[in-house]
């Protein structure tokens, strides 16, 4: 009995040293995914300078704690509500692309921590906003957008460098005013379209009065060759017209199904039909 005792004591401590020894080489252990990079904070020495990049690295258990950061893009909204040049409120919306500096994640940890695009960007990003959208009247940043976007991006790019932040895109995505402003800009567009129907309308009368004042023309023209025709012409002119007319008025009346013709020294003469 004492025997198997001891055979059982000797596993047990064996047990509890094996295990020791997998906690120990488990903690010594720690792995860094695809688009991540490591910051080692040691103990006696503070941050290292040198990163770890993918893959399976050691540490010393205890002494050294590693910070695992995103290195990839990744996408923001920033909201802002300020003042236009001609004191206008705005709503601006800003989509913002951001990385941080790989090569400068450990003063990144040091001076802002794994939060650091929490911290910076909604403050240099309505920093930014206000700064730009206050050189611009309201009726500009609806006409000039791509201006105000790229001097939106221009500052914020800069701004983002001093904290080791990386923009890869910038964009206004939404921008709207006060309900006041809204109707006024209403109100201007129907003022707008009213003028501009009128001015058709007086265009209109125009043309036509124009119109009538040369068909008018034209009839006192034609009324004065016809007079000077005549003049010249004699009697003959005015018989030529005759003889046209009643050539127009005959074959009108040949259309005509209930007229009947009764020759009477060449004198035309119209009566029903009996038939009818």
């Amino acid at each position: 009995m004492a025997q198997a005792s001891n055979v059982l004591t000797k596993i047990a401590q064996v047990s509890v040293g094996l295990g020791l020894a997998g906690s120990m080489v488990q903690s010594a252990i720690y792995t860094v995914d695809g688009g991540e990079r490591a910051v080692l904070f040691d103990r006696f020495q503070g941050v290292l300078e040198e990163t770890t990049g993918e893959g399976m690295h050691l540490r010393i258990p205890w002494l050294q704690s590693p910070t695992i950061f995103d290195i990839r893009t990744r996408p923001r909204s920033i909201s802002s509500i300020t003042g236009t040049k001609d004191l206008q409120m705005v709503n601006i919306t800003l989509r913002v692309l951001s990385k941080p500096n790989v090569e400068m994640l450990p003063t990144i940890f040091k001076n802002l921590g794994p939060e650091y695009d929490e911290k910076i960007l909604p403050s240099i990003g309505n920093e930014v906003l206000k700064a730009v959208v206050a050189n611009y009247n309201a009726e500009q940043l609806l006409t000039q957008r791509s201006e105000v976007s790229a001097a939106v991006r221009i500052g914020l790019t800069k701004r983002a460098k001093d904290f080791n932040i990386l923009l890869d895109d910038v964009a206004l995505t939404h921008l709207s005013f006060g309900d006041e402003f809204s109707k006024a800009i209403e109100s201007k567009q129907v003022a707008q379209q009213e003028a501009e129907r009128s001015k058709f309308v007086v265009q209109k009368s125009e043309q036509e009065k124009l119109a009538a004042v040369i068909k008018a023309e034209g009839e006192s023209d034609a009324a004065k060759l016809i007079s000077d025709a005549t003049k010249s012409a004699g009697p003959g002119l005015i018989e030529l017209r005759r003889i046209e007319a009643a050539r127009e008025i005959a074959a009108t009346l040949a259309r005509g199904r209930n007229v009947v013709y009764l020759p009477s020294q060449a004198n035309m003469l119209m009566g029903m039909n009996p038939g009818k």
